[in-house]
This record gives C-alpha cells, structure tokens and sequence, in this order.
C-alpha cells in the first residue's frame, strides 16, 4: 500500500480576469478618466511644411509664379463668369431666331469651358494655386453678372460681344505679364485663348449688326 509522503493536495483558484468587484483602478487610470489628465495631442503639420506640398518644382522666380498664378486665378474666374452667362443667355433664349442662337450661343459656352482645367492646371503647373470655391470666383470676377428677368435675343448678343471683347483685354494683359517673366508656356496657351475670344466677338458682332450700319 502506498503511502503519501506528506504532499499537500492541489488546489485550484479561480483566474480573474475583470475587475473585482469593490476593487477601485488605480489613481492614474481615474484621473484619465475624469479628464485631470490629458491625452497627448496629436501635432498638426506646420502651415509652411502644407503650402510646400502644393508648391510644384519649377524655374521660374518665385515673384514671377505668385504674379502668373493669381492672374490665373482672376482669368479662371472671369472665364467661369463668361461660361455661365453664356449658357444663362443660351437656356433663355428666344424669339424667330431661337435655333441659330441657341445653337451659336451652346458652341461658343463649350468653347470657353473647354478652357478652364487648363487655365488651372498651368498655375499648379508652375507652382501656384487657384480657385478654391465658387465663392472664391465671385470674389475675383470682372465679367459681370446678368440676372434679368428678360433679356432680348439681340441684347443677350450684344451684351456676350462687349463681354468677349473685354475677357480678350484681360487675356493680352496677362499675356504681358508672362512676357515680362518670360513663361513662354503660359503665353503660348493664351495666344490660343485670344484667337478664340476673337472669333466669338466677331461672331456675336455681325450677328448684332442692323441693316442701317455699312457692310
């Protein structure tokens, strides 16, 4: 018969796993949790560090990308500006001639929409940025607005030709300022961009002119 040489029996406890009842955490977690202690906050970037993500790589003086890209900026919000009233004259349009308007006044909103990716992306292109906001356009747009209730076909014309006109001065005044700066990239899209303004002006003049005035 076997003996036991005096082994202690084995005893078994229960693991623990949560919190025991009664049991208060200990002071740092209650400080944690009533808000006596914060957590770290995590840092922003420097504003400077963000902007320079933005800057893309080029050659060109720093004076001549800030000049170049805010008059790209004020010529992206004229061009959204002549875009939508164009299309405005274009959706209201009316009167004997109604197709050959509608239709004139549709191709030349596509022609000048066509131009506004690539006017922003010439300023991103060379470092700087552009237009953020459509409050952002309103701001910096020199073709004005025409909210009427009614406009005649012939003012609509009229008004889109003096417009053109003036939107065609704007593009010559910042083609001198890349002249100056010698962005021959940036003139180069904007001698395209004249030529364009040029034909819609001339389209919209012989449009509005009277059987009075010399041919």
């Amino acid at each position: 018969m076997l003996r036991s040489n005096n082994i202690a029996p084995l005893t078994f406890s229960r693991v623990v796993t949560g919190p025991v009842h009664g049991a208060r955490p200990p002071a740092a977690l209650r400080a944690l949790a009533s808000g006596d202690i914060a957590m770290p906050a995590t840092k922003a970037a420097p504003k400077s560090r963000q902007t320079a993500a933005l800057q893309t790589p080029s050659n060109l003086p720093t004076n001549a990308t800030k000049d170049i890209a805010a008059a790209l900026t004020t010529l992206l919000a004229d061009t959204f500006a002549l875009y939508l009233k164009t299309k405005n004259f274009h959706w209201h349009m009316s009167g004997p001639h109604f197709r050959d308007y509608h239709l004139l006044l549709d191709e030349q909103a596509d022609q000048i929409f066509a131009m506004t990716d690539d006017v922003a992306e010439r300023a991103r292109k060379i470092g700087g940025t552009t237009l953020r906001s459509l409050g952002h356009a309103t701001r910096l747009q020199r073709i004005e607005d025409n909210d009427a209730e009614y406009v005649t076909p012939l003012d609509m014309l009229a008004e889109l030709r003096d417009d053109n006109l003036q939107f065609t001065a704007f593009l010559r005044e910042t083609h001198d300022l890349c002249d100056e700066h010698n962005d021959v990239a940036t003139a180069s899209l904007i001698e395209n961009w004249i030529d364009e303004a040029e034909r819609r002006t001339w389209f919209l003049y012989e449009t509005t002119r009277t059987h009075s005035e010399p041919a």
